[in-house]
């Protein structure tokens, strides 16, 4: 590690062998081990800070830890990770044998690593079946391969960076592929994937590997953070990921969220108002419902943004008061920040016009009410962000991606305001693939010719959005991932999580512990560049 190189002293010649470093057995041992590897370029090993921090959080959920140093730097005339590739497979074989000794099940072995340890981490995750270099000893007879995998900024993962630099292309182009050095073997294990939305070691390697962990059905987490450049970033979701795939011990007890947050005792203002005026509203049916909208105002106003969230239920119906709006709703009154709930009609409109067609005409106007009325009610008409689940989460995609289209004629001047929304929160999106248009996502998304729904305009006016999807849900992720991929193709900065083994509807039982107990923490989290006074 640098810090031994470049102490007083130093000696290289004590130093010429890559070595593990055990670190203090957890005061409560839950039978996991975790090999903690280091980036820097493949030219030294330089993460100090990042071995320690992860030792502190894992040690601290009962897992045991161990550092590993490989050489360095690249060797010359091989490809830039052949040595530290050999020294990792011998690692895990090492850490293998050591599991009866120290008092972990050798089939509970994980790592994590960063940028080049990142790039590591994966070769180590998906391709143990590919020897890196001829056996020595009877430890070689022990299988390499890992159980999980964190990877942080993974580097070099596609072609246009592969052979040690950062993505000359940023991860773009019909030429630019995953690197064919990952072999995605029949061992390939669960991973969770961390990345900056403007790292050059280009963001987009992940989502490639998510991508094929998806089409091999292996379960996988991605994390996107947007406008973080090349870092370790959220390690809470890794333990989340980690305790959600059972590796540090059997899951709680799941809840329901209407049960944890039944409450409206943080709302001291409450309006309900329809969304047309009498005889006024456009392609009117009679079979749907009547669209309204609800102010739910906070007695202590922490802020003057507006958010508006409504549900799903595949555009046949909708609830404001169900457990897509009401829980996350009382939550952000409690945060101080004021909610307004739509219901919009439903069932879908009869052919020809689209399934989507009268939500967003109810959706542009709910827009355009709550800009007219939030001075009245003290907020900010220019702070409006949208947020919907499912058939909600589409809808949420058509207001962000095309407000400067028009879903109706114009009825009275509040239609000359704007319906442009300043963000966006999509809870696992359904319908925006080719291959679920009208479905569940028939090849999962994962596949080049599912592409984005026709109706997303992604006009100059679209806004950046946070999404939140289940890796397992029908409804696929790669709906999410497939978006966040064209919104920073425009400059676009997004954020993304998925959750390991989730399906649709995510939230509406959780166990403690897990990303689908702390989804709305992520929200509160997101808003704040939005909400900030």
């Amino acid at each position: 590690m640098t810090d031994v190189s470049k102490a007083e002293g130093f000696n290289p010649d004590q130093y010429r062998m890559p070595y593990l470093e055990w670190f203090d057995k957890p005061a409560k041992p839950n039978g996991t081990c975790m090999i903690l590897i280091s980036g820097g370029s493949y030219q030294n090993c330089c993460d100090m800070h990042y071995i320690k921090y992860w030792r502190e959080q894992l040690t601290a959920v009962g897992v045991q830890c161990v550092n590993f140093v490989y050489r360095t730097p690249r060797p010359k005339g091989l490809p830039i990770y052949q040595s530290a590739w050999e020294d990792g497979q011998r690692a895990v074989r090492l850490v293998r044998s050591q599991a009866k000794k120290r008092g972990y099940d050798p089939e509970k072995i994980g790592a994590v690593g960063m940028s080049a340890g990142g790039h590591l981490t994966l070769l180590l995750a998906t391709s143990s079946e590919t020897p890196a270099y001829e056996p020595i000893d009877k430890i070689d007879e022990l299988p390499c391969h890992l159980n999980w995998a964190i990877a942080n900024a993974p580097a070099y993962v596609t072609t246009d960076g592969e052979t040690g630099t950062p993505a000359t292309r940023e991860g773009y182009g019909s030429d630019v592929k995953l690197s064919s050095v990952f072999k995605f073997d029949g061992h390939t294990c669960p991973i969770s994937m961390h990345h900056g939305g403007l790292d050059p070691y280009t963001p987009n390697g992940s989502t490639q590997v998510y991508r094929q962990l998806r089409r091999m059905g292996v379960p996988a987490e991605l994390h996107l953070y947007p406008n973080q450049g090349h870092k370790a970033l959220g390690f809470e979701r890794a333990i989340e990921f980690m305790t959600q795939m059972g590796f540090l011990g059997p899951l709680q007890p799941e809840e329901k969220l209407m049960d944890r947050y039944a409450s409206d005792a943080d709302r001291a203002i409450y309006r309900k108002e329809a969304v047309w005026p009498e005889g006024k509203m456009p392609d009117r049916q009679e079979k749907q419902c009547e669209p309204y909208i609800e102010w739910h105002i906070p007695a202590q106003l922490n802020t003057h943004a507006i958010q508006i969230i409504y549900s799903g239920g595949s555009y046949t119906g909708n609830d404001p008061d169900g457990f897509e709006v009401a829980p996350i709703r009382r939550y952000l009154n409690s945060l101080g920040i004021a909610v307004v709930t739509l219901k919009y009609r439903t069932p879908r409109p009869a052919k020809p016009l689209a399934k989507h067609t009268s939500a967003w005409q109810d959706l542009q106007r709910t827009i355009r009410i709550v800009r007219s009325e939030a001075a009245s009610f003290g907020l900010d008409p220019n702070r409006i962000g949208i947020m919907g689940s499912s058939a909600g989460g589409h809808l949420t995609l058509m207001g962000v991606t095309s407000s400067r289209h028009k879903s109706y004629y114009p009825i009275d001047a509040i239609d000359k305001l704007s319906c442009k929304v300043q963000w966006g929160i999509g809870i696992y999106p359904a319908y925006a693939l080719t291959d679920g248009l009208e479905r569940p996502n028939t090849a999962g998304g994962n596949e080049d010719d599912a592409v984005l729904a026709p109706e997303f305009s992604f006009d100059l006016d679209t806004a950046p959005m946070l999404f939140i999807h289940g890796d397992a849900d029908g409804w696929a992720a790669m709906n999410s991932v497939k978006t966040w991929e064209k919104m920073r193709a425009m400059g676009i900065q997004s954020e993304l999580h998925t959750l390991a083994t989730r399906k649709h509807c995510f939230q509406q039982v959780a166990s403690p512990g897990t990303g689908s107990y702390t989804w709305m923490e992520r929200i509160a989290e997101y808003l704040q560049p939005f909400i900030r006074e």
